[in-house]
């Protein structure tokens, strides 16, 4: 990278809590968030948000009447939009916004056609509180920002899709600050039938639901969370940066069919690549897997590591306790290794046996992969 990019807040609204005290607490505990759940007429394996985070999406929405029409993605992205550009500090409104997510307002779309099928008409708002650019204009609007606004699908690794359009931006001094992340409130009966129909969500309501990184494991068992996570970027060197992101990679792999991926994830292999650069692969301590639980995609991204890595790193990821968010999922791991830096602690997978232990945590590879193959890394680096 020409200049790195600081790092200068970050947060999140999800089942592990909405301040990083709260995240990281849940982090130390080695129990899963999730559970099975009334979604539509079935009882699902999904991991929602608390009791406590839904009063606050409430209160969110009665507070203005233009927010009572919003879907919960737009929703979650508020509020942890607010919470990122407080911590950083971020008094004037001058910065970017770059919020994407992978289904958008899957719950008021499935409200609205439903309404449509009964009745052959459908509310005056369903078209524009449905489309993808709600989830950046309405933050944007929330937040009286004064810059760009973008939003965008990227599959499952949209989320690190704008942080690499957040980087574009401040690299091309186009903008000297951005907020980039993703939301995802997809626990809905459609949704999940149409993860049910590719045959790859859990069914067993075991101890651990969710077997990210396990691969011994006979069953796929993908579950879904919801959430968001935000951070706020700046260039160069910051007094208040928590990390600095000093290499980022992407790729595309070569599609067998829709949501295939190659045996030794040929996508990951160029992303990680890309984003080590010229940095001895053996500097890397931690690599956070995108390991969405499934059989093929967990091996996959696990021989891809095996290629681009001598020695492998630690490896986990944060799926078997929260689930798969979809769009947010990139940001929620970003989240994680920044938070391990920080407390200079790995956070393991407590069904899986942790791999060549490191004394410190410097460098930390964050992956995100998507249907149709679309790969991104991020290497993140601590302060000192």
């Amino acid at each position: 990278m020409k200049t790195p990019v600081a790092i200068t807040s970050i947060a999140s609204f999800s089942p592990l809590g909405k301040t990083p005290a709260e995240v990281w607490n849940e982090y130390l505990n080695p129990r899963t968030l999730i559970t099975a759940k009334q979604i539509g007429d079935n009882h699902s394996l999904v991991a929602p948000i608390s009791e406590a985070l839904a009063e606050k999406v409430l209160a969110l929405r009665i507070s203005d009447a233009k927010y009572k029409s919003l879907d919960n993605s737009v929703l979650f992205a508020i509020l942890a939009s607010r919470e990122a550009v407080k911590n950083a500090g971020w008094r004037e409104a001058t910065f970017g916004v770059n919020i994407g997510s992978s289904r958008g307002a899957t719950h008021l779309f499935e409200k609205h056609h439903q309404e449509f099928l009964e009745t052959g008409k459908t509310p005056t708002l369903a078209s524009p509180t449905t489309t993808l650019g709600n989830i950046s204009t309405w933050v944007a609007h929330d937040l009286k920002s004064k810059g760009p606004e973008l939003s965008h699908s990227i599959t499952c690794s949209t989320a690190l899709h704008a942080v690499l359009n957040g980087i574009a931006w401040l690299q091309a001094g186009m903008a000297d600050r951005f907020l980039v992340g993703g939301s995802e409130a997809p626990l809905t009966p459609f949704t999940i039938a149409q993860m049910q129909a590719l045959k790859i969500y859990a069914k067993a309501d075991s101890g651990y639901p969710c077997k990210a990184l396990d691969l011994d494991k006979t069953n796929n068992s993908m579950v879904l969370g919801e959430g968001a996570a935000m951070a706020c970027l700046e260039l160069g060197e910051q007094k208040n940066a928590l990390a600095y992101i000093t290499g980022f990679g992407y790729a595309t792999d070569d599609l067998q069919h829709s949501i295939s991926i190659t045996d030794e994830a040929d996508c990951f292999q160029k992303s990680m690549k890309m984003a080590l650069g010229d940095l001895n692969p053996n500097e890397i301590d931690v690599v956070v897997m995108h390991a969405p639980g499934t059989i093929k995609g967990d091996k996959s991204e696990y021989n891809a590591i095996q290629k681009t890595f001598d020695t492998l790193p630690m490896l986990t990821t944060n799926k078997w306790k929260v689930g798969h968010t979809f769009g947010a999922s990139g940001m929620l791991s970003l989240e994680m290794a920044i938070l391990m830096i920080q407390n200079q602690q790995f956070i393991g997978v407590p069904f899986v046996t942790e791999q060549n232990p490191r004394k410190g945590i410097r460098n930390i590879l964050i992956n995100a992969v998507g249907f149709g193959g679309n790969a991104v890394s991020i290497l993140i680096s601590s302060t000192t």
